[in-house]
């Protein structure tokens, strides 16, 4: 095995997950691997505590009138629910079939090491950069980056930058390089509902009371409209309308045709709001969606109650240029006049990001789609991401700094499932996209 692997599933053994506390040590650790590492290449590191998991900053020697990126990652990872269905252990990663196994693989510690690795090989062959570099690595992200923001507030004259760069997102297809040039927002919440005191008898109380279970899937199908449209008033309102230009180009994109998707997802059939392709749904529609759906027994058999509560985790995701808190207003208001009769409704709001859009033909657009040409040998294609990142527009907000989207995972990756993968020839790729990318931008 090649010491760039070996740092990475050094790196993929940490059981960094940061939504649960009893990992902070695992999530601890992690961040402490990475100083040494960034450490070991000669960088200046900084290690800050923030409320819950740290940050990890690593500058070069700064060269006044040169331009400066920002490369960010998260070294946090999503839970591995359930453990079973995992073919391996999730974090003793394994390579099979020429893809890295383990659960942050490809989200994100697979495509950030990419980006350190690159840095590593152009330090080691010509001693400096050709542009001032700021690494900035979260212990957060998967738990909605609580602490970034206010983070960037506090520092952001020394985090200044002409251009921040991510990958942290996806191509569309095998050897098919991918520069992501926008990102649907986010806004999450969960619905209780409370109707007797404690769990009933159906038999004796069953008709006399209104049901919870019940209740709750009859807010969910208030949802939506027969035809898959969102049925909350004024949810398409600040909708932006795809530009003729975005579809007639994403026509053309490999790997993302309805086939494509029924293929990827294993669903017997696709189901979305009418007029859009599978890829517009995805990239430039916004969705409601339910998450978590509960209530009642849940165990072996029958129980003949009537449960006391029931609830509904959801998420929406947002596009240019609707606003989370905007349309949280409009979700919670929907829920509470749906809300059926003889139960008790609370609607507590999770956390929430922008969309976030940008040109994909700036100058550091272009520099970006050169680089992917030289680390791929193909011609990169041009899309939005159905996925959030909701840093990505504070970014914007608080140093002024578009972002390009560099991903590298593929659309069976596996991200926040079971089995999570990353080819090693991406992975490979990305260290070279980092070295050409460092260069273009620096011209």
């Amino acid at each position: 095995m090649t010491p760039s692997l070996d740092d990475l599933f050094s790196f993929l053994r940490f059981p960094s997950v940061s939504t649960d506390s009893r990992h902070a040590p695992d999530v601890r650790a992690c961040a402490e691997w990475l100083v040494g590492k960034l450490e070991g290449m000669g960088l200046a590191v900084e290690f800050h505590e923030t409320p819950k998991h740290p940050l990890v900053i690593a500058r070069n020697a700064h060269v006044p009138g040169r331009r400066t990126v920002l490369i960010y990652g998260h070294y946090d990872v999503q839970p591995v629910d359930p453990l079973r269905l995992w073919t391996s252990d999730p974090f003793q990663p394994e390579i099979r079939d020429g893809k890295i196994w383990a659960r942050g693989a490809a989200d994100n510690k697979g495509q950030m090491l990419a980006h350190v690795l690159g840095v590593e090989q152009t330090l080691r062959e010509s001693r400096e950069l050709p542009l001032n570099l700021i690494f900035l690595f979260e212990g957060e992200e998967e738990i909605g980056s609580p602490s970034l923001a206010p983070f960037l507030l506090h520092h952001c004259d020394e985090l200044r930058c002409d251009v921040v760069a991510i990958s942290d997102t996806g191509m569309v297809a095998p050897g098919v390089p991918t520069l992501g040039y926008g990102l649907r927002g986010i806004t999450c919440c969960e619905a209780i509902l409370r109707g007797p005191k404690r769990d009933l008898h159906s038999g004796l109380f069953g008709g006399t009371v209104a049901n919870p279970a019940a209740a709750i899937a009859r807010l969910v199908s208030s949802l939506h409209a027969l035809d898959g449209r969102v049925a909350i008033d004024g949810f398409y309102d600040q909708v932006r309308p795809l530009e003729d230009w975005e579809r007639h180009m994403w026509s053309h994109v490999p790997g993302v045709s309805d086939a494509d998707f029924l293929n990827v997802t294993g669903s017997p059939g696709l189901f979305g709001e009418p007029g859009y392709t599978s890829s517009e749904r995805t990239w430039a529609r916004p969705t409601a969606e339910v998450n978590g759906i509960g209530g009642g027994y849940q165990g072996e058999g029958s129980k003949t109650v009537i449960p006391s509560e029931a609830f509904v985790k959801l998420s929406f995701r947002l596009v240019p240029d609707q606003n989370p808190k905007d349309i949280m207003e409009k979700v919670k208001n929907h829920l509470e006049w749906h809300c059926p009769p003889g139960v008790e409704i609370e609607v507590i709001p999770g956390h929430d990001g922008k969309p976030y859009i940008t040109d994909p033909n700036s100058k550091f657009g272009l520099a970006a789609q050169a680089a992917l040409r030289q680390a791929f040998d193909a011609e990169p294609v041009l899309i939005r991401e159905g996925g959030s990142i909701p840093i990505v527009q504070t970014f914007r907000d608080i140093l002024g700094a578009d972002t390009l989207l560099l991903g590298l995972a593929l659309p069976d990756a596996q991200i926040h499932s079971p089995n999570e993968n990353f080819p090693v020839a991406n992975f490979e790729a990305g260290i070279r996209l980092n070295r050409a990318l460092l260069e273009e931008l620096a011209r």
